[in-house]
Parts: structure tokens; sequence; C-alpha cells
């Protein structure tokens, strides 16, 4: 994907960060340091949660839109601006052009989650639904700025962008000074490069750690060649951070001063969120709790005192409920199962009794009746059951056998 970056892009600085911090007072917020008791005592020591979640517009993207927009010449901003986002850069770009008195146009794909729709346009933007994925969405809007002369803002290669992102470490490092490690989660890499050129220009000592999902990480590849590639059909569930190709100003800052990019899989994913919902009472995007699903997943890699940064918070009604039970799932707490019972009036309300005394919660109960494999007095019966954990999944299990029930699944 051509991004049409200039070839002569200076290099970022900690003054070029330090100047956006002073550009964002009174408009970005400095978002919470909220401690995890349960994440530290995982790891075996403090760990810190930056919470970008709380940020206007529900994620850190204001900070490098605003700086961004700010910094055109009076005539780009009279000629507007144009952006293309499924969700998170959208807001921030509709928010800081309002701010700023900027006419902006954001494209968002056909299929986006129509809260972010309705947040974009009530920020101030004009929404224009185009394309199937983000790609087309993408093409859509820099043919606009070729027509129209507005300036195309880009969700993370730009320098400034990238500064204004970096404002999030400059922020760690006053509510945390003794951190030694900062875990981000990385998509094209904004962030991530934006925390590390303020934190290695003062502390070079703490340790940055990127996060990807396992489905759509593209940067280890790019490490590994030296230079951005694209990854073909990133898959995860993870919109915020699903790019097919690292930018090209980020990754040379993430080679230089990112120390290791880990993956992470779904389940974890799915864990972190429910794990910030439940524990940290925050409302966490599965983008934005990747940085809990490394520390859930590999608690030993860690030194502490840890700032998992929480990039974002703008997770559609829908999808939250389909992560949360698929987290309880991976959690061992929701049990799926199929099993056989006579077709007899009572029957059911024996099962029930059994889960009863088993105390498994029944949160779904579906027939089937004419499936070839069933003899004629037989019933195949499908559960959905809230459980206490793995253990008592294994207990259910084992009550529902010991009562002569074949259990399918």
């Amino acid at each position: 994907m051509n991004y049409r970056l200039s070839a002569h892009v200076p290099p970022l600085i900690l003054d070029d960060v330090r100047g956006a911090q002073k550009m964002l007072s009174g408009v970005a917020r400095v978002t919470a340091m909220e401690g995890s008791r349960h994440l530290s005592a995982l790891v075996g020591s403090p760990v810190h949660l930056k919470c970008e979640n709380l940020q206007r517009t529900g994620s850190f993207k204001l900070r490098g839109a605003y700086v961004r927009i700010a910094g055109l010449r009076p005539e780009e901003k009279v000629a507007g601006v144009v952006a293309a986002s499924a969700g998170n850069h959208a807001q921030g770009v509709a928010l800081a052009s309002a701010l700023l008195g900027v006419r902006s146009t954001v494209f968002m794909p056909v299929g986006a989650p129509l809260p972010k729709v309705a947040a974009t346009r009530e920020y101030g933007a004009e929404v224009r639904l185009q394309g199937n994925v983000v790609d087309e969405t993408l093409a859509a809007a820099q043919e606009y700025a070729d027509r129209t002369g507005a300036v195309f803002i880009h969700p993370f290669d730009h320098r400034d962008i990238i500064a204004g992102q970096g404002t999030v470490g400059l922020e760690i490092l006053e509510q945390c000074p003794e951190v030694r490690t900062i875990v981000v989660g990385v998509g094209g890499g904004g962030l991530a490069a934006g925390i590390a050129v303020a934190v290695k220009a003062l502390r070079p000592d703490v340790r940055i750690v990127g996060v990807q999902a396992e489905g759509s990480a593209a940067y280890p590849p790019s490490l590994a060649a030296g230079h951005p590639v694209v990854l073909d059909n990133p898959v995860t569930m993870a919109d915020g951070i699903k790019v097919g190709r690292p930018g090209d100003v980020p990754f040379d800052i993430v080679r230089d001063f990112v120390d290791e990019v880990r993956t992470v899989s779904e389940d974890a994913l799915s864990s972190a969120l429910l794990l910030c919902l439940e524990r940290a009472k925050l409302v966490v995007e599965p983008a934005g709790c990747s940085p809990v699903a490394a520390l859930l997943s590999e608690p030993e890699l860690y030194r502490g005192p840890v700032v998992a940064v929480l990039s974002g918070g703008n997770v559609d009604p829908l999808l939250l409920q389909r992560i949360l039970r698929h987290g309880m799932a991976a959690a061992g707490r929701y049990l799926s199962l199929r099993l056989r019972v006579p077709d007899r009036p009572g029957a059911l309300a024996g099962l029930l009794g059994v889960l009863s005394v088993a105390d498994a919660n029944v949160l779904d109960v579906s027939h089937v009746r004419t499936d070839p494999r069933l003899g004629l007095t037989e019933v195949e019966v499908e559960l959905h059951l809230e459980t206490k954990g793995p253990e008592h999944c294994a207990e259910v299990a084992r009550s529902l056998r010991d009562a002569g029930y074949t259990v399918l699944a």
C-alpha cells in the first residue's frame, strides 16, 4: 500500500514530543494510572494500567490527530482534512478538527459499528460510508483528497501523529518514575514509536515491549526483513491493531528503540478483556487490552514495575457480548456440551436437577429430535452453562455421567 510519504522525513526527537505535550495542554486528558493487584501478583512486581481508554473520544488517537491538524498551514486548514478509519482514528480526527475549526470528512467502511459512526458524526465530521474493508475505504479517502485538495490525515504514518502519541510516554514517566517495563499494543506502530522516542531519550534503561495479535502481526516479519512488508489477510478481533503493513515512519523508530515485539492469541485477548472488566472495572477494547493479554500469557517475562497501556475503550456492544462469552470459555467459566436424554415427560427437569446440585448456571438449552443418529426414544440436548472455572467444568461433566447421561461434547 502506498502511503505517499516524503522520502526525506526529519527524525523525531524528544523536543518534538515535548512540544506536542504543550500543544495538547487543556485538550487531551492526562489519563489515570491505576494499579492492578491481580496482575501484580501474577507478574510478581507492581503492574500499573495507563488508562487511555478514558481519554476523550475513548482512545489515544486524539493526541496525534490534534497535533497533526494544528500544525497545518492556514491554507491547508481552509481546504479541510480527510481521514479513513473504522473507529478510533475517525473520532480523534473529528473532535480535533472541531476544536480547531477545521472542516473534516471521514470515510468509514460500510460495515463499521453503528456506535462508532454515530460518535464520529456527533464530534462534527461528515461521515461517508464507502468500501467493505479498510483498504478500500483508505483508497476512497485518498481519492477524495486528490480531488478536493483536503489534507489526508494518516492514522500513524506521520511524524506529527507520532509526536502526539508520544505524550503518553511522557505521562508514564511522570506518573510512574520507577517504571522498568512498558507494554503497548502495536498496529501501524504510531503509539509504540511515540512512546519509545520519549521514554528512551529520558530513560534508556526502560524496556519497551510491543504486542500484536497473532493473526495480524506484520511487525515480526518486517523487523526480520529490515523493512515494512505486507501481511496478507490479517485476521483478529482486535480491529484497533489490525494493520497489514507497518508505517514507514514508525517502523524505523520501532526497529531502533522498541526492545521486542511479541504476539498474543485471540483467547488471550478475550481473557484480558474479561479481566479488565471484572477486576479493574474498565471497559477496554480488544486492541487496548493486548498488553494485558501479553502479561497473562507469559508473566515471568516482564520486569517490574510494569506499565500496560490500555490504548482504547471503544468496543461495539454486540462484539463485547461475543468476546465476553469467548473470554469466559477461555477462562474455563463457560461450558458448552451436548448429551442424550430419554424423550419423555420430566426428563429435562431431571437433567436440570442434576445441574442444580452441581451448582452450574444454565444460560441456554436447545433440543434436537430429528438427527438420524438418535434412537427412537432419545433426544439430544445442547447446554450452555456458566461455571466457576476449569475444575468446576470437570465436576459438572462428571456429575452428568454419574447420573447416567451420555455426554457427547
